[in-house]
């Protein structure tokens, strides 16, 4: 298996290079698939490799049941990765300021009052 090679690219060379060896003449057992398919995981397949090696019987185990379960395997492994890929992002932005004013309407106060300068001082405000 080839990193970052979808399952099912990885099934359809497998399959390409079984199907030339029976070509010539070669027959394999069930059995013998299923083991050769597991040992050409990568690392990341582990768990799951030492698993179906573990609880499976791998001559009686079939390979249409061993690809399902890898494509299950990668569809579930690939939505925990996107989740923690995404609260790591989260985690990585720093958290935005936010400020809040308080306004008072005073009848008898009218901002004509505020000499310019106080006034540039609540636009530069305003605008942070």
């Amino acid at each position: 298996m080839k990193q970052d090679e979808p399952i099912v690219d990885m099934i359809t060379r497998f399959t390409d290079i079984i199907n030339g060896l029976k070509d010539f003449d070669r027959k394999f057992t069930n059995g013998e698939l299923v083991s050769k398919m597991l040992r050409s995981l990568l690392e990341d397949w582990n768990f799951l490799r030492m698993l179906i090696e573990n609880t499976k019987d791998v001559n009686t185990y079939l390979l249409e049941e061993l690809y399902g379960t890898l494509m299950t395997y990668e569809l579930n492994n690939a939505e925990t990765k996107e989740k923690t890929r995404r609260s790591k992002e989260e985690m990585k932005e720093p958290p935005k300021k936010q400020i809040a004013l308080k306004s008072t309407n005073d009848e008898g106060s009218s901002n004509t009052n505020m000499s310019d300068e106080e006034l540039d001082d609540l636009v530069l405000l305003v605008k942070k």
